[in-house]
């Protein structure tokens, strides 16, 4: 290593309001409505003197990016969370002078409503879980050079399959101790997210199904390997939906081991199993189409979100 001696200068920088958590009720008839958000935002500009100098005369407080997207849930939140997104960046970058890029990351939490009487209550809720839907809106410039970008995904979405998977086949070395199967359990915690190329003509219909075609693949395909299933899920998505540019997977490999009850007297036939959290193969990727238009800063995160 050789010691350094350059300027010393400011590098990329941004800041937000992390994780606001807004619940917005929709009394418009006797029937209820609720969409529960943690919502963050993050602006790029022209903030150096904020940071070189302590000069904040460019920074719009976070409280202020706080109170926006409480009022926006009011005003702009009677759509889908991505249409919610949209309307928050869309001011920041328009609105706010030195705001360069701005970028709002939404989680929302489902309800289902409660039975009574075998009957939907209009107005009480269950959380659902653990899954979350979630999506990342940027908006950048201003007019003609305005450039916006669109992810929606899933994460938490736990799924597992008792047979067809297998693994076998693999690289071995001095180490390997792990036996090939051709019948085990396949079992992840999901992490998707989806790039849209153009907008769907109803956001929240566009995520049901396309969470649909993913989970559908992952029951009837006959997995040879963690990998070869996450590319078909996201190639499934892509040719269900023609507006997606890109998904991309992350799967823990949630492992679920044979338990040995022979030392008992007890035949174990692939029904008994030791479910063992940590550690855990991570397999991630993308797919995507070969004319997929650019990604820019659609993928950058701010809270880890996406």
């Amino acid at each position: 290593m050789t010691a350094m001696s350059g300027k010393i200068v400011l590098g990329p920088n941004r800041y937000g309001k992390a994780e606001n958590r807004v619940v917005r009720v929709y009394r418009d008839t006797d029937r209820h409505e609720i969409r529960d958000l943690n919502v963050s935002t993050c602006l790029h500009g022209d903030f150096d003197a904020a940071h070189v100098s302590g000069d904040q005369g460019a920074v719009l407080p976070t409280d202020s990016q706080k109170q926006t997207v409480y009022a926006y849930a009011k005003t702009h939140g009677a759509g889908s969370v991505e249409d919610y997104g949209l309307a928050l960046a869309r001011h920041f970058v328009d609105d706010i002078a030195p705001v360069r890029s701005a970028r709002v990351e939404i989680e929302e939490y489902a309800w289902e409503r409660v039975l009574v009487e075998g009957r939907p209550h209009e107005h009480t809720w269950t959380r659902t879980g653990p899954e979350v839907r979630v999506a990342a809106i940027t908006a950048a410039g201003r007019g003609s050079d305005r450039r916006e970008w669109v992810i929606g995904g899933v994460k938490d979405l736990v799924i597992l399959k008792s047979t067809g998977s297998e693994f076998g086949g693999f690289l071995t070395d001095p180490f390997t101790v792990l036996e090939p199967t051709t019948d085990r359990v396949l079992a992840t915690s999901l992490d998707v997210r989806w790039r849209f190329a153009a907008a769907p003509d109803d956001w929240d219909s566009a995520y049901a199904g396309i969470r649909a075609v993913l989970v559908e693949r992952f029951a009837v395909l006959h997995s040879k390997a963690l990998q070869q299933t996450l590319f078909e899920m996201g190639r499934a998505a892509l040719e269900a939906y023609p507006c997606l540019a890109e998904i991309r997977l992350s799967a823990p490999n949630k492992h679920h081991f044979s338990y040995d009850l022979g030392r008992f007297g007890i035949d174990n036939a692939n029904e008994v199993f030791h479910a063992d959290d940590r550690p855990y193969g991570l397999i991630q990727a993308s797919v995507l189409r070969e004319d997929a238009p650019d990604a820019g800063i659609a993928w950058d995160p701010y809270t880890g979100a996406v």
